[in-house]
């Protein structure tokens, strides 16, 4: 009776969603920055953007030895501040560490 007929319609709703879920998962599409060097590519052009400039960054920093992840530096200001008084007069990241080598982050 119904408790027969309230387990099928819990599983039929359980079901949907589930089938539902992975639609959604399926159709979603995995979207990945892709930068070269400190500059994000974006239909061909390359575009300066933080993400890229941290992470190139990073591995500038991890080249000088410095134990760091790129996801370090993007979440912590005074990590990225250290690393930049540490290497930021490389040339290839002096830009990136520009308002950080002497004074700290400038909002």
């Amino acid at each position: 009776g119904t408790t027969m007929t309230r387990l099928l319609i819990d599983e039929l709703v359980l079901a949907g969603f589930t089938i539902l879920g992975s639609l959604i998962v399926m159709t979603t599409p995995s979207v990945a920055i892709d930068c070269k060097g400190p500059y994000q590519i974006v239909q061909g052009q390359q575009i300066a953007t933080p993400y890229c400039e941290d992470n190139f960054l990073g591995q500038v920093a991890r080249e000088y030895g410095m134990r760091v992840s790129n996801r370090e530096i993007r979440q912590n200001p005074n990590k990225k501040q250290e690393v930049c008084r540490f290497m930021g007069f490389d040339t290839r990241v002096s830009h990136i560490c520009e308002g950080y080598r002497n004074y700290g982050p400038r909002f």
